[in-house]
Formats: structure tokens, C-alpha cells, sequence
């Protein structure tokens, strides 16, 4: 299934129902008075989050949602029916903008069903119009107007952990080795093109969401590489892996990798609170917890490996050394992680 974590679309709720013009006429009552009765209301837009979608994959074609108008009132003052409610379903974590304004107006975070457009009012028949002097009104209210939206859906992924790291650091072979996912692995950069989530077991009775978040390079927050099209399925997470690979076959330097993708981190709360688009609960990723794994250390040997760390150390990182290829160190590392994620 192809990925797709952003949409616009255009959303619109039913017009209520007109309100009726009739007059009872019976044989033994021939002038029995308006009996014309209201018109139905027309049907709402709810969004619907549920756990078995994990992508917008659905709006990728369909742009136009458009509820039904009620239905017109009856004679013997009969209300017209309800319009039929328009149910978007979308995955936990979606959030609602306004397209034109970039304001954020719904967060589904959790499973269930959120009336996001009301349904136009239906228009009251000529009985509700009669009075003491007017007896006999010949008039009945249309129905009111349905609201109608363009707004764009942003999938943002729930997750407990975000793995984040330069590409091909071995985020991939990491969340496959401590979970069922089964991401795609290879050998050269940018394997992983969509996020994947993976459940990591703590204990017996706890488990936390781990992501894999695509490769970042630098200048991510400027749209190079994968840009910010993946950076945003970090920001739900409390908790970062920062993958580093240390086994020097890119050709790059460990601790400048480490530097470089926390400064990636920086410029994009940076971009965020310039373009507007940082809602009020944000909370800049630069300040949230990390914790610093060196990666692919069955390569450098374990004298090697601790140099490296002390090395970091000197710069007041702290790390931990792991190898997912050769399952080295991932059961101390998933105990670490349980630890801060759960209390």
C-alpha cells in the first residue's frame, strides 16, 4: 500500500430540508388550518479515527466530500428526514488544517468520531407560523446552507520512540530486530521511503511503539533529501534513539553525524515557529529526551567501540553500543528505553 501522510480536500455539510406550505383538508373539517411541517436537517461531516487505517491513501484521488441535504417537510406536519451523516475515516494522529489559513482546527489523536461540520438547520413549515391573527400563513422557511471547507489532513504517527539517524545508520535492521515489522533493508541509502511502527515488548506486561523515521541528511529542514516530509512523524515521540553509525563505512565522521542530525532537529523547530504552522501544545524536538546509540560496532571490534564512546563522552554525550545485524546489546538498549518511556 502506498504511503500518503498529506491531503487537501474539500468537505462540505448537507443543506436542512425546506420547511412545508399545506393546509388540512378533511370532509368534515374543510378548513382545518395549515399543517405544514418542518424540514429535516441536513448531515453532519465526522471525522472518524480508527486504528485500522495508517494511511490518507483513501483522499489521494477523491478530493470532494459533500454530505446530503435533508429531506422537505410533509404535510399533517411532518418533519422531512435527517440528511445522512458524511464519515471520513482517517488513522489516530491526523490532523485537520484550514488550507488557506494553515490553522489548525481538529487533532485526532484518539479512536472515535468527531463532528467536524454541522448540518443546515431545517426550515420550519407554515404551521409553526400560525398565530392568533394569522391563522392561515402561506409560508414555510427554506432550509439553511451547509458549511463548506477546504482543509488539508497531515498524518502525524503516534509513537512512543522515533529512530532517527542519518540514512542507511541501520534504522531498519534496528526496529526489525526488536519487533514484528518487517521493514524493507538494504545496503545503500534510503531503503526506508515510508515510516514504519513496530511494538517492542518491555516486559511481560508492558510494550511501547517504536517508529522508524526515514533517513535525515543536512538540510533536511529545507526540504533536501526526504525533507520535512518525514520530520513531522517525530514530533508525538518523547523519546529519540539517535542511531549513529560507527562503523565509519560511509565515510563519515560518527560525531560529526551525531551533530549534524541534531542540528537538523534545531533548524526545524526554528522553521516551525516562523511559518506558523507550531500549534500551542509543540514542544521543540531539540529538548526532548535522546539517547545516543552507536550502531554496526561488530565492525570496529569492542576496543575500537570504546574509544568511540569515549570519545563522545568527552563531549558530554553519553551512548550505548549495539550492533542490530549481530543482535549485540538490543536487550539492554530495549530495557533503557522501556525505563524512560514507561515511567
Amino acid at each position: 500500500m502506498k504511503f500518503v501522510d498529506e491531503v487537501s480536500i474539500t468537505v462540505s455539510s448537507g443543506q436542512g430540508g425546506a420547511g412545508s406550505v399545506s393546509f388540512r383538508r378533511e370532509s368534515m373539517d374543510p378548513r382545518g388550518g395549515p399543517d405544514g411541517g418542518d424540514g429535516g436537517r441536513g448531515g453532519h461531516v465526522i471525522f472518524r479515527s480508527t486504528p485500522q487505517l495508517n494511511t490518507l491513501i483513501d483522499y489521494r484521488f477523491k478530493k470532494k466530500f459533500f454530505a446530503p441535504r435533508g429531506g422537505g417537510g410533509g404535510a399533517r406536519n411532518m418533519t422531512g428526514a435527517d440528511g445522512a451523516d458524511m464519515v471520513l475515516s482517517v488513522p489516530p494522529g491526523t490532523v485537520v488544517r484550514d488550507t488557506a489559513t494553515g490553522e489548525i482546527l481538529l487533532d485526532l489523536k484518539d479512536e472515535g468520531d468527531t463532528v467536524f461540520l454541522n448540518g443546515g438547520r431545517g426550515g420550519k413549515g407554515n404551521w409553526f407560523f400560525r398565530t392568533s391573527v394569522n391563522q392561515a400563513p402561506d409560508r414555510a422557511q427554506p432550509g439553511e446552507e451547509g458549511e463548506l471547507r477546504e482543509v488539508t489532513l497531515e498524518l502525524k504517527l503516534i509513537a512512543d520512540v522515533g529512530v532517527i539517524g542519518y540514512p542507511n545508520a541501520g534504522k531498519s535492521t534496528l526496529i526489525s530486530s526488536v519487533s514484528a515489522a518487517k521493514p524493507k533493508i538494504a545496503d545503500y541509502p534510503f531503503t526506508t521511503l515510508v515510516p514504519n511502527l513496530g511494538v517492542v515488548r518491555a516486559n511481560d506486561d508492558q510494550s511501547f511503539v517504536m517508529a522508524d523515521i526515514p533517513g535525515l541528511v543536512p538540510g533536511a529542514h529545507k526540504g533536501i533529501g526526504l525533507g520535512t516530509q518525514f520530520l513531522r512523524h517525530i514530533e508525538r515521540t518523547n523519546l529519540f534513539i539517535h542511531l549513529v553509525d560507527a562503523s565509519g563505512a560511509s565515510g563519515r565522521d560518527p560525531f560529526q553525524d551525531y551533530l549534524d542530525i541534531s542540528n537538523e532537529l534545531v533548524q526545524y523547530d526554528h522553521a516551525k515557529s516562523q511559518d506558523g504552522t507550531r500549534d500551542e501544545e509543540y514542544r521543540p524536538l531539540a529538548t526532548r529526551d535522546q539517547l545516543v546509540v552507536l550502531n554496526k560496532t561488530d565492525v570496529i571490534g569492542d576496543e575500537e567501540t570504546l574509544q568511540l564512546q569515549a570519545r563522545f563522552r568527552k563531549k558530554g554525550v553519553e551512548t550505548m553500543a549495539i550492533s542490530a545485524a549481530a543482535q549485540k546489546g538490543l536487550r539492554e538498549l530495549v530495557i533503557e528505553v522501556g525505563k524512560r518511556v514507561l515511567k
